[in-house]
């Protein structure tokens, strides 16, 4: 992901430019008006950088997630940090622009719109990776039948007679049908169809049909208990 960010960072600094190219040098086209560089003027000035560095900090978070998905996870960092990056800039150029504007006030308004933005990157932060985790979690629980219908797939591809073909695609049938969701609860009756899907395996390779059907009927059983179990445990 850090072509995207350097892609991200090329226009933050841009924008961050042409922000102070306005501040700094477009004042003397405003008929009347003197720029006061004043207390005002640079709490304001700092807080938009501030504000700056801050989305810069938020899109180097998100954009060094190692995949797509994370990437999205995080993309709400990316947006709160805009947000408030756009409100900062809004009330800091007004503040700059209205004559003798109490210095306390523009301290007290961008204190506020900062602890805001704050505290939403952080509940954006923890959205993410509460979700992320319960993804994590979801993968961890399903990769016992993600892995047997992976395999059962493979036995219908390798067998060699129409008989323990047949045999192999009720097998992968009664897996794909299957509850996906693992529990601990399950881990007996899971060792028991591992070892069965291998002497299975074994039949399959030999071409024993009666074998594959006598070992197919048992596989099937111990997939039909397993998802009977799982239903108790919700």
């Amino acid at each position: 992901m850090n072509r995207h960010f350097r892609f991200f960072a090329i226009l933050w600094a841009v924008m961050l430019a042409v922000y102070n190219a306005v501040v700094f040098l477009a004042h003397p086209v405003i008929p009347g008006y003197v720029v006061r560089y004043d207390a005002r003027f640079w709490l304001a000035w700092g807080f938009v950088i501030a504000a700056f560095i801050g989305n810069l900090v938020c899109a180097y978070v998100a954009f060094r997630s190692e995949n797509l998905k994370k990437l999205f996870y995080r993309l709400p960092l990316i947006t709160v940090s805009r947000a408030g990056l756009i409100a900062t800039t809004v009330f800091g150029c007004a503040f700059m622009l209205i004559p003798d504007f109490p210095a306390w006030v523009t301290a007290i308004v961008c204190v506020l719109i900062f602890a805001i933005e704050l505290i939403a990157v952080v509940k954006a932060k923890w959205a993410g990776d509460a979700v992320e985790a319960v993804d994590e979690k979801v993968k961890t629980k399903t990769a016992f039948i993600r892995g047997l219908s992976s395999d059962a797939e493979g036995l219908v591809a390798r067998a060699k007679s129409d008989a323990v073909k047949a045999e192999c695609k009720k097998v992968y049938e009664a897996v794909r049908c299957s509850d996906p969701v693992s529990d601990d609860a399950l881990s007996v009756i899971e060792a028991k169809i591992t070892v069965k899907t291998d002497e299975f395996s074994a039949a399959v390779a030999a071409d024993d049909a009666e074998k594959a059907k006598e070992v197919a009927d048992g596989l099937i059983a111990l997939i039909g208990d397993r998802n009977r179990k799982c239903k108790e445990l919700k």
